[in-house]
């Protein structure tokens, strides 16, 4: 009697350790594929990102923060930032009663007021008007006093007309 329960013991440990041994080499097979498969994913978001930043650089390039030559022309003002001072000036032409005065329209649905702004070097900044309805771009020169006052000169402009 005693023989026996230590064969079946035996036995019915025997059959544990099989089943954590095969379930343990599937567990690890398992994990094995999932770290591959991480590592992919890793190596394509890398790819993505690298391809990110190129672009962004790429898109920086007509930017005065970026060009060397253009900050050159205000190192004698100290500011600490020119591109958003010179931002923070052209905004301030929308607290105007009515339209932008930069913008050469008259709003439709509402006034035109400046939106987006890309100063891109020591001369010209492109930026963005709209109405909430209507929307257009202008290109403008501007100059920088030593009085740190800035002059905006509208050079061209453009209303995208809509098609509804």
């Amino acid at each position: 009697m005693k023989k026996s329960i230590f064969l079946y013991l035996f036995v019915f440990t025997a059959l544990i350790a099989l089943y954590l041994i095969v379930s343990g080499g599937k567990m690890s097979t398992e994990k094995d594929t999932k770290i591959n498969s991480l590592k992919n994913e890793v190596v394509v978001l890398k790819d993505s990102v690298q391809k990110t930043q190129l672009k962004v650089l790429d898109m920086q390039y007509f930017s005065l923060e970026n060009n060397d030559d253009a900050s050159v022309y205000y190192e004698h003002l100290n500011l600490e930032d020119p591109a958003r001072y010179i931002a923070d000036k052209l905004l301030e032409t929308n607290e105007r009663a009515g339209s932008n005065p930069l913008v050469p329209y008259e709003g439709m649905e509402g006034d035109f007021k400046l939106n987006k702004i890309k100063i891109m070097n020591h001369k010209w900044i492109i930026a963005d008007f709209s109405d909430g309805k209507y929307w257009g771009e202008v290109l403008l020169k501007y100059e920088l006093k030593d009085d740190m006052g800035v002059d905006f000169t509208l050079i061209d402009h453009l209303l995208y007309t809509r098609s509804d």
